[in-house]
This record gives structure tokens, sequence and C-alpha cells, in this order.
């Protein structure tokens, strides 16, 4: 069942295809300020809802990855990046990571955290 999720001021708006597993909280500098708990899906089960005009992106560091966020009110939406569960990049498997603190109506108290040492990693 698709959940949807929205930033505070309702322009940015995304579903995923289903309910995450778990969750992951990451210890970067970056992550740690935005507060985000991030779910992980493969680019086929996430769709952008708004307009691709609503969102802006934040490249940090490597530009490795693209932090997307509403242009309107600043929460941090999603990410676009390889997969790195490996420890390096893997861009022939591209990864959507979505702040799960936005979606609607779902329960994130009831899924599992994981943390990564994102401050000691890179």
């Amino acid at each position: 069942m698709p959940i949807e999720a929205s930033c505070h001021c309702g322009e940015t708006v995304f579903e995923v295809t289903e309910a995450p597993a778990s969750v992951t909280r990451c210890t970067c500098s970056l992550c740690a300020k935005r507060g985000a708990l991030r779910a992980y899906y493969t680019p086929a089960q996430f769709r952008l809802l708004s307009p691709v005009d609503n969102v802006a992106t934040y490249l940090w560091g490597s530009r490795t990855v693209k932090h997307h966020f509403c242009a309107s009110c600043g929460c941090g939406t999603f990410s676009e990046s390889p997969d790195w569960s490996t420890g390096k990049p893997d861009f022939d498997n591209p990864r959507v990571g979505v702040n799960a603190r936005l979606f609607d109506d779902f329960d994130l108290d009831a899924v599992p955290v994981n943390v990564i040492d994102g401050k000691n990693l890179w």
C-alpha cells in the first residue's frame, strides 16, 4: 500500500510504494542537523507528486548525493544517491532516501531505527 508524505507547507508531496521495514539515523553533520530518519527505496518505488519546481537541491562534499528540500518551507524531503550499503558508492544501483518523518498517517515509532556512524565514516 503506497504511503504519501509531505513537507510542512504541503508544497512538496511524494509517495513510496510500501512502508519501510526500518529507518536509518545517520550521525554525519548534515543528517544530524536535519534530524531526518531515512527510509531507502529504489527509484521505481518513489514518485514525486508535486511539480519538480517545488524542490530545491543541496550538493555537499563529494557532490555525489542530491539532498532535496522544499523550496518553500525548507523541509528536507528526499535524497538521490548511489547505493552505499557496501561502504562504497554503487552507481549502478541508485537509491532514494526519503525523510520518513514526513510520512502522513504513519506510526514511525513502530519501525526499528538503525544508526550509521556517518560522523566517522565520511
